[in-house]
């Protein structure tokens, strides 16, 4: 089994995995339900991912919390929510400072459909090729468009070529945001795909039922953050989601563990 196998296990339990997404700080500040990152960690520890998505200075604060959990370490980064204007994003730490911490995988974001598009893929292709040297294993989370972009750079066309190109470059899995007929995106892309979570949705039966979707598409799947830890209660809802990943419940069996 080699380096990128061993680690990938850590993450993916029977070929699926939930990852909670909790690197939003570097972006967005100290927002609701990462404030406090301690209490944060612990509440969805506590429900039960497989993994948590991170930043560097998260890594380096609470490695013994981590340590309980697969770590994906978030690898690139860009302007803070007070710069003027939204900024391209690039690679911001080395595969050593993945080492250090000890990163499971690693995590990169691209925007296709953009006028970056070249360079995030440029980059993307950089960090695969220099984790796999070292048996590291990189989730490619692709948004087509960026982070606010309207459907028209959402459809399924958009998300096929998208996912197709990260496991193209090397990939070794996907986070995609959800769309119709997502089995396509599913059978046209030959590493798995994850659904990511996106903005927080009040409507949590929505967000249940969207992974459950994905899951019956054919997905690997989640990848979510603020509809876990902004939700009530993190701990529930990254239970709820758990179950639909791992044990095939249906979005209103997951929806009565939140109720309850």
């Amino acid at each position: 089994m080699s380096d990128v196998s061993r680690r990938m296990n850590r993450i993916f339990k029977n070929g699926k995995s939930f990852v909670v997404a909790c690197d939003h700080g570097m972006i967005s500040g100290p927002i609701k339900g990462v404030k406090d990152m301690g209490w944060c960690l612990d509440q969805v520890i506590a429900g039960g991912a497989d993994g948590i998505m991170a930043t560097y200075g998260t890594a380096v604060r609470f490695p013994e919390k981590l340590a309980k959990v697969g770590l994906v370490l978030r690898i690139d980064g860009t302007s803070s929510v007070l710069a003027p204007t939204p900024g391209a994003g690039s690679e911001w730490y080395s595969i050593e400072d993945a080492l250090r911490v000890g990163a499971e995988a690693l995590c990169v974001t691209s925007f296709t459909a953009t006028e970056y598009e070249e360079d995030h893929l440029k980059a993307l292709a950089h960090i695969i090729r220099k984790g796999h040297e070292w048996g590291i294993p990189v989730m490619a989370e692709m948004m087509p468009g960026g982070f606010d972009a309207g459907p028209e750079k959402r459809t399924l066309h958009h998300m096929k070529t998208t996912a197709r190109v990260a496991a193209e470059l090397g990939a070794d899995w996907v986070k995609i945001p959800y769309c119709e007929d997502f089995q396509e995106v599913i059978d046209s892309c030959y590493v798995p795909v994850v659904v990511l979570g996106g903005t927080n949705n009040p409507d949590k039966l929505a967000v249940l039922r969207m992974i459950e979707q994905g899951m019956k598409a054919g997905g690997s799947g989640a990848t979510v953050g603020r509809n876990v830890w902004q939700a009530d209660s993190p701990e529930a809802m990254t239970k709820a989601i758990r179950h639909i990943v791992h044990e095939d419940w249906t979005a209103e069996q997951a929806m009565e563990l939140l109720n309850d």
